[in-house]
C-alpha cells in the first residue's frame, strides 16, 4: 500500500476512504507532560495565557509565537501526529477585544439584581457591542507562523481550529433562562452564531481545514433537556456547519459527556462532518457510533484520558488502545486521539504506552523518551 503523507491520511479519513493507517492526533497536551517529551520549557497559552503574554513581553511577541509554533511542531514530529489542534494566540492587552463570556468580573460586571434573565440580557448587550468590532489579526499570527515553519521543515499537517460558541459549560444563568425567557436565550445563541461566523470567515481565509463548533453541554448526563438542545442549539450549530461546508472545509462538533439522548441531533441534524471529545468513560462507545454513523461522520477519539490514561496500568492502556483502533476501523472515518485534554495527571509512562501501542499496531518504530535527569 502507498505510504500516505499526513495530509493524505487525514483527508482520506474525513472523506471515508481507507487510509494506509488510522491517523494519529492529540487534541491538547498539558505543558507538564509536553515538557517531559520536549526536554525543555514549554508555555502553553491554553493553560495560562497570562504567563505566555509575560514571556511575549520579555522576548518579543513574534518571537514568542515562533517559539510556541516550533514547540508544537516538535511535539507532533516526535509523537508522529498527522494533524494539529491550534487555538488563536493571545494578544497584548492594548490589542485585546474582550470576550463577554470569559471576562465577566474582570473587564465588566453583570448585576441584574439577582435575576438570571436580566443578567443574560446584559450579556447579550455586551456581545452586541462586540460584534461591531473585529477580532485582532495578531491573534491569528500562530497559524501563519505554523504554516511557514511546516514548509521550512518539509512537513504538511492539516489544522483544526476552535469556534466553540454554543456551549453551556457551567453557565447557570443561561440554563435557567432557556426555561424562564426562551426569547432571551434564543438571542444569546443567535449572537453566538454571529460571533462564530466572524471567526469561521477568518479561518477560511487562513485555509484552516477543520473547524470545531458547538461546545460542551453534557457530563454523565445532559446539562439541559433534549428539547432545549434541539430548540436552541441545533439550528445555530447547523448554520455554522453549512457555512463551513460551503467554504469547502470540514466542521467538527465537540462536547464530552453522555449525549446518546441527542446523538442524532448532534450529528445528523447539526449537519457536521466530525465528532470530537468522544467520552468513552461517559458511555459513548466508538464501535456503536461507527456502526450507526460511520458512513457520514468522522470520529476523532475516543481513548479515555480522565480515567484510563491517568489511573490504568500501561498493559491495560495497550489493550484499550488496540480495541479503540479496531472499533474505529473501516471506511476511514476515524482519527485516533485521547477523548479530551491530556492533563498533568497522566503519567508519561502511560501516555507513551498509548502512543507506542498505536505504533506497534501499525508496525511503526516506537517512541523512546528517556526520563530527565
Amino acid at each position: 500500500m502507498h505510504v500516505m503523507s499526513s495530509r493524505e491520511r487525514i483527508t482520506a479519513a474525513l472523506n471515508h476512504q481507507e487510509p494506509d493507517r488510522t491517523p494519529l492526533f492529540e487534541y491538547i497536551l498539558h505543558p507538564a507532560l509536553a515538557e517531559k517529551i520536549l526536554k525543555r520549557n514549554h508555555v502553553e497559552y491554553l493553560e495560562d495565557s497570562s504567563v505566555w503574554l509575560e514571556e511575549a513581553e520579555e522576548t518579543g511577541f513574534e518571537n514568542a509565537v515562533s517559539t510556541y509554533a516550533a514547540a508544537r511542531l516538535d511535539l507532533a514530529q516526535i509523537l508522529g501526529h498527522d494533524m494539529l489542534f491550534v487555538s488563536p494566540n493571545p494578544v497584548p492587552r492594548e490589542q485585546y477585544y474582550y470576550d463577554p463570556l470569559k471576562d465577566i468580573g474582570s473587564r465588566f460586571n453583570v448585576t441584574g439584581n439577582g435575576d438570571p434573565v436580566e443578567r443574560l440580557k446584559e450579556r447579550n448587550g455586551r456581545i452586541g457591542e462586540m460584534l461591531t468590532g473585529k477580532f485582532p489579526e495578531s491573534s491569528y499570527l500562530v497559524y501563519i507562523t505554523m504554516r511557514r515553519e511546516m514548509e521550512r521543515r518539509g512537513i504538511d499537517m492539516p489544522i483544526l481550529a476552535p469556534a466553540y460558541f454554543h456551549g453551556i459549560w457551567t453557565d447557570a444563568d443561561l440554563m435557567q433562562v432557556m426555561l424562564l425567557d426562551p426569547d432571551v436565550a434564543e438571542e444569546h445563541f443567535s449572537l453566538a452564531t454571529e460571533r462564530a461566523f466572524t471567526v469561521i470567515k477568518d479561518y477560511v481565509e487562513l485555509n484552516i481545514e477543520l473547524i470545531g463548533i458547538g461546545g460542551d453541554f453534557a457530563g454523565n448526563r445532559l446539562l439541559i433537556s433534549a428539547e432545549c438542545y434541539r430548540r436552541f442549539i441545533v439550528p445555530e450549530v447547523r448554520k455554522c456547519a453549512d457555512v463551513i461546508r460551503k467554504a469547502g472545509k470540514f466542521s467538527v462538533n465537540a462536547t464530552d459527556g453522555n449525549i446518546w439522548p441527542v446523538i442524532d441531533d448532534f450529528l445528523t441534524r447539526c449537519g457536521v462532518d466530525g465528532y470530537l471529545e468522544i467520552d468513552m468513560n461517559a458511555g459513548m462507545d466508538l464501535k456503536e457510533l461507527k456502526q450507526r454513523y460511520g458512513e457520514t461522520i468522522t470520529f476523532i477519539g475516543s481513548m479515555d484520558c480522565g480515567s484510563i490514561l491517568t489511573f490504568s496500568t500501561p498493559e491495560e492502556i495497550v489493550r484499550l488502545t488496540q480495541d479503540n483502533i479496531e472499533a474505529g476501523k473501516g471506511r476511514g472515518g476515524h482519527i485516533f486521539t485521547a477523548s479530551n485534554a491530556v492533563t498533568a495527571s497522566v503519567p508519561l509512562e502511560n501516555y507513551l504506552a498509548m502512543v507506542n501501542a498505536y505504533r506497534e499496531y501499525f508496525g511503526l518504530v516506537p517512541v523512546s523518551i528517556e526520563p530527565s535527569s
